[in-house]
């Protein structure tokens, strides 16, 4: 039991505390930035695969097949090695920025495209899905009014299909989330490398000049935690949502 409260003790650390919940903010912050892009990406490449249905646009149809089932049928952490090795960092990023070095800025961004173009594939079938829920009669009833396939998806397909997997996109920012802690594997300082971090170091703050099992349990019991409150937070909107009829699933 000593040994437990001595582990116990490094969570009155406020240094601790204020370099775990830093790992929070990145966490965050990568996440939403990864799902904000991958709509983006996901959208375009969601539409390529359902309307790049004539002649000279099946090749981006092809194109847009090819990436999804790629992404899809392949580890996430398969995909930040390669980034990490292959993808070149702009300009900008080669300094300090948000007190991390600038080794830690290239990381941080080749990680983060990785996880951008994992979750892209992801979801632009989760788009599909939504697409495919819009009557075929809409469209045809926006070409009568003389409207352009791009108003005819910008004004009426898009927000109906948005509207529709509402509840499934919440539902991928959780799993987002949890796939950021893969970026601990390359050293971004994210949740779960801060928790690593504090942990190669435990020995310093216990109070035993070594680490123990009981120090594992701890810190990563404190990561978990963390975790599950920020998804259980999201998992929690998503059912109101449902039941409040705000949104539905198609």
């Amino acid at each position: 039991m000593s040994t437990l409260g001595n582990s116990l003790s490094m969570l009155k650390d406020l240094a601790i505390i204020k370099f775990i919940l830093q790992g929070v903010l990145f966490t965050m912050i990568i996440s939403v930035a990864a799902v904000l892009f991958s709509i983006a990406i996901g959208t375009v490449l969601a539409l390529m695969r359902n309307y790049c249905v004539s002649k000279k646009s099946r090749i981006f149809k092809a194109a847009s097949a090819i990436y999804i089932e790629m992404f899809r049928n392949t580890p996430l952490l398969f995909w930040i090695f390669i980034c990490v090795v292959f993808c070149p960092t702009p300009g900008f990023v080669d300094k300090q920025m948000f007190g991390l070095s600038s080794v830690n800025n290239k990381l941080l961004f080749k990680a983060a495209v990785a996880l951008i173009l994992y979750t892209s594939g992801v979801i632009a079938e989760i788009v599909r899905g939504g697409l495919n829920s819009v009557a075929p009669g809409q469209i045809e009833a926006g070409h009568s009014q003389g409207f352009s396939m791009l108003q005819i998806m910008w004004y009426i397909v898009l927000p109906q299909t948005f509207k529709s997997i509402v509840p499934t996109l919440l539902s991928q920012v959780i799993t987002t989330i949890k796939d950021s802690s893969f970026l601990a594997n390359v050293a971004v300082i994210e949740l779960m490398a801060r928790t690593k971090q504090v942990l190669s170091a435990a020995n310093r703050y216990n109070g035993l000049n070594s680490i123990n099992v009981s120090d594992v349990f701890v810190l990563f019991g404190l990561a978990a935690a963390i975790y599950f409150v920020i998804n259980f937070s999201i998992s929690m909107t998503v059912r109101n949502l449902q039941k409040g009829g705000v949104v539905n699933n198609g």
